[in-house]
């Protein structure tokens, strides 16, 4: 057998602020053994998000740390690390979770911190990005798997995939469209890191942005 498959299953901690659709399809990912991890712990800056009861519908540990009790996005952060190390987590999913993360939280899992975007990165990173693809008029857009760095959606880009922005679509259409995809892509992309085939490539001597190299292997279509 190979390393990928003898080694132990991807731990995983989400980090949500919402429904957690991105966190279900995860979820059921795992439920169908089409991604080898496990969901440790489900963590949310929102006590009330749905993202929580996603969890605890699949016995998942849900814990609320709401940021306003914390004198620093830093302090939120260590609390964070706190929690997601409690459960043995090896690897960190952003899905829909509305803060920005400090180094705090970086430095503990580097290059293990993965977000997904609803924009072809670099194109219209931050909030809003469905309603920004609309009024620049772009004819497509699509969603973005990303390693988180400092800035903001400007981490190295893993795998991206593409849909039509229709002449009649409102922001709720172009969004539901890319959140289909996401529910695709998101599961395919941490199955890549479980197999170990998902590696960050740093030219430092040329002053050259870090980019993601993929070993060979199935992916999904874009």
């Amino acid at each position: 057998m190979s390393g990928a498959v003898d080694a132990p299953p991807l731990v995983l901690g989400v980090l949500v602020s919402g429904s957690g659709s991105n966190l279900q399809a995860v979820l059921d990912a795992v439920s169908r053994g089409e991604l080898r991890a496990k969901v440790a712990v489900v963590i949310s800056n929102v006590a009330s998000a749905k993202g929580l009861d996603r969890a605890r519908a699949a016995r998942v540990p849900a814990v609320a740390l709401d940021h306003k009790a914390y004198g620093s996005r830093e302090a939120f952060d260590e609390a964070v690390v706190e929690a997601l190390r409690a459960h043995g987590v090896t690897c960190v999913v952003l899905a829909g979770f509305m803060r920005i993360v400090t180094p705090v939280l970086l430095d503990a899992f580097p290059d293990r911190v993965v977000n997904i975007h609803p924009s072809l990165l670099p194109a219209f990173p931050g909030v809003d990005a469905q309603g920004q693809a609309l009024r620049y008029g772009v004819r497509v857009a699509g969603c973005t798997v990303h390693f988180v760095d400092a800035g903001t959606d400007t981490g190295p880009i893993i795998a991206q995939a593409v849909v039509p922005v229709n002449e009649e679509d409102d922001v709720e259409a172009l969004r539901a469209r890319i959140l289909a995809r996401e529910h695709e892509l998101l599961p395919a992309v941490l199955g890549w890191i479980a197999e170990d085939r998902v590696h960050v490539e740093r030219d430092v001597a040329a002053n050259a942005r870090p980019r993601v190299r993929i070993s060979p292997g199935r992916r999904p279509a874009s």
